[in-house]
């Protein structure tokens, strides 16, 4: 094998990264190789296997010029503007566009892996205007919960035919995963990427919707002294738990179906007389008046476990009103939409 005895100034960059991966040892160079695409690893590994014995003091001078490098730098920020800067210096526009575009979007290094990051009730609302053979491509690459989630939000007999397209689906084509990625890619995850709230209002809303109460009534009040008409808009924007009162009872009968036994009692333990009559008038007589009996004996529970369990149960009220599974009474008494 041939000795190193060179000066790390006259090495390629892909030789100091193979001896840096040698020196890190099997365990840290795994984890970092589990990072690097499969072109990356190829070329790390021709390098690695070449190096043949490596001098200590090759190995020495490169971690010190290493590690010269890192701290010279002083502090390192990186930023969305900075990368796009410099993606667009080596790479043509449109192609960098498509890559911030990516990066802005759901998070995860593959496109299943982004598209098991994207919220079950988005994804369902896009892939039920699709094919059924493609929706099942879809579904058998992402997780089986992930998948579980967006089927169960799917128009019953449309689910229906993607999964007998699943059962009866054989390896699938390179080409057509390929398609179906583009497709994802251009359609959905660039539209997704791209998506800004066009009032700057929901997003406080939403701010709100996530305070707790005491931390809510505290700004809600200093934002009245500044900017009624805000406040006002905020406050109809805002979706609490008390909302659920305007579900009809169909709805409240989809979302009891979501709700876990002990989420629900933790929830209307602070809820008002009339929210909770709501919810036991849509269970049996006799289901209802075990909750009553269960809330009852629960004893004082902490104002945070309620928030939280109140919280939760808007959140999945949210996700059905956006697949459409549950319809909302306006609060001017017209119909619409929870989003």
């Amino acid at each position: 094998m041939t000795q190193i005895t060179t000066a790390t100034g006259t090495m390629s960059g892909s030789e100091k990264a193979a001896i840096l991966m040698l020196a890190l040892g099997e365990t840290h160079a795994g984890k970092l190789m589990q990072m690097m695409d499969d072109d990356e690893i190829r070329l790390l590994s021709q390098q690695m296997a070449r190096l043949g014995t490596i001098s200590a003091g090759a190995v020495e001078s490169l971690l010190i010029d290493f590690g010269e490098r890192i701290s010279s730098t002083g502090a390192l920020v990186g930023t969305y503007e900075s990368t796009e800067r410099l993606l667009l210096r080596i790479l043509e526009p449109e192609r960098a566009r498509q890559i911030m575009e990516e990066i802005r979007g759901p998070s995860g290094r593959t496109m299943w892996d982004k598209l098991g990051n994207v919220n079950e009730a988005v994804l369902a609302n896009y892939l039920k205007n699709e094919y059924p053979q493609t929706v099942a491509v879809v579904l058998s690459k992402v997780k089986p919960a992930h998948g579980a989630r967006v089927l169960s939000l799917l128009p019953e007999n449309f689910a229906l035919d993607v999964l007998t397209r699943m059962l009866r689906m054989e390896t699938v084509q390179k080409e057509v995963l390929e398609q179906v990625e583009r497709t994802l890619r251009s359609e959905f995850m660039t539209n997704l990427a791209q998506t800004q709230r066009s009032d700057v209002h929901e997003l406080v809303a939403e701010i709100f919707n996530n305070f707790d109460r005491g931390t809510e009534a505290r700004f809600m009040t200093a934002l009245e002294e500044l900017n009624q008409t805000s406040a006002q808009r905020i406050k109809e924007l805002m979706f609490t738990f008390e909302d659920l009162v305007r579900l009809d009872a169909g709805g409240m009968q989809v979302l009891l179906r979501q709700v876990a036994k002990e989420q629900l009692q933790t929830a209307l333990k602070g809820a008002s007389e009339a929210l909770k009559e709501l919810f036991f008038k849509n269970m049996s007589q006799r289901a209802g008046k075990m909750l009553q009996e269960d809330i009852a004996a629960m004893g004082p529970v902490r104002l945070r476990d309620v928030d939280a369990a109140q919280s939760a149960i808007v959140a999945t009220a949210k996700a059905l009103a956006e697949a459409g599974e549950i319809v909302m009474g306006g609060r001017d008494g017209a119909e619409e939409m929870v989003y």
